[in-house]
């Protein structure tokens, strides 16, 4: 017995003389990314094909959860109240963290968090029915005013564009009923089912646009869209918006340092994956943007404070 004993204290010993063990090693166990559309939409498509690319690199399961509501900061609440080891990470478009603290009272700030890297600009613009008897923004705001007694009913994604058409229309004199999405698929069901007459979307419209029916009717980014290059900007319209949906990869502030090195080496190679920028730009069709640390950190913060200053007037 005394020699057994003496053989287990040996091993435990040894053990620990060892280090970490390989079931104490990141990731040990599934991963979960969140994201803050409902399935199908194209962020949440985008959260999908990295989890599976993100999944090939780290050796674990990555699950998507799907958190909607309150143009991210639902999903943006949960992420900040979650355990900073590396196993929630958000897939989330910027505004919730460079937008939102300024207008709204949330339970975080935009410090609670790490950015990790950029991965994609979200091709977006504001669409109508496929039928609809105008061609641009614009001309919706003007059918509006001789047809509709000055209402439009109005569909948005996230505060940015809600406000941005609140501002337009105060400038075309006309009252606006505006109605939240839960992401790209609400807003072309209430569109092509007539509820509304205009919303705001991501790169999800294209098929819909070359299936005829919806149409664009104003590119949200400072450049028209390749696909669709006779439909113009909102600042060619005459307004001054630009409305850029970027995709980050966010974690909880304070992430382990074993865990934020795999995950930032994972995304290093994948931003040099030729199948990977196939997929964002290709099979998405979203707008590539520069990934890494320090990149994200900047560009958030870069929003974070045009954002501020844009409140405060």
């Amino acid at each position: 017995m005394r020699k057994m004993l003496s053989i287990g204290l040996g091993l435990v010993f040894a053990v620990m003389l060892a280090g970490p063990t390989a079931a104490g090693e990141y990731p040990s166990r599934p991963i979960t990314f969140l994201t803050m559309t409902q399935p199908g939409a194209q962020i949440d498509r985008l959260a999908r094909g990295l989890s599976q690319r993100f999944s090939k690199i780290l050796g674990q399961p990555i699950n998507v959860k799907n958190v909607t509501g309150s143009h991210g900061t639902v999903m943006a609440t949960e992420l900040s109240r979650s355990k900073a080891d590396g196993y929630s990470i958000g897939v989330t478009s910027a505004t919730p963290y460079t937008y939102e603290p300024h207008h709204n009272k949330l339970t975080y700030t935009y410090d609670d968090f790490d950015y990790l890297t950029l991965v994609a600009l979200n091709s977006s613009g504001f669409i109508a029915k496929g039928d609809a008897p105008w061609k641009t923004l614009k001309g919706a705001f003007a059918w509006a005013r001789k047809n509709n007694n000055s209402t439009m009913a109005a569909m948005f994604h996230g505060a940015d564009d809600r406000d941005a058409l609140i501002r337009i229309a105060k400038k075309e004199g006309v009252k606006l009923a505006l109605i939240p999405s839960k992401g790209g698929p609400s807003v072309i069901k209430a569109v092509t089912g007539g509820h509304v007459q205009v919303g705001y979307v991501g790169a999800i419209l294209y098929k819909f646009v070359e299936a005829g029916t919806i149409k664009l009717i104003a590119s949200a980014l400072g450049d028209r869209l390749p696909p669709i290059p006779d439909v113009p900007t909102l600042k060619e319209q005459g307004y001054d918006e630009q409305i850029e949906m970027i995709v980050a990869l966010v974690a909880p502030k304070g992430l382990d340092k074993d865990a934020k090195a795999k995950l930032l080496a994972a995304a290093d190679k994948l931003a040099n994956d030729p199948e990977t920028k196939t997929f964002i730009t290709g099979n998405l069709k979203m707008r590539p943007v520069k990934w890494g640390e320090s990149h994200a950190d900047q560009a958030m913060k870069n929003m974070y404070k045009t954002f501020g200053e844009q409140a405060k007037k």
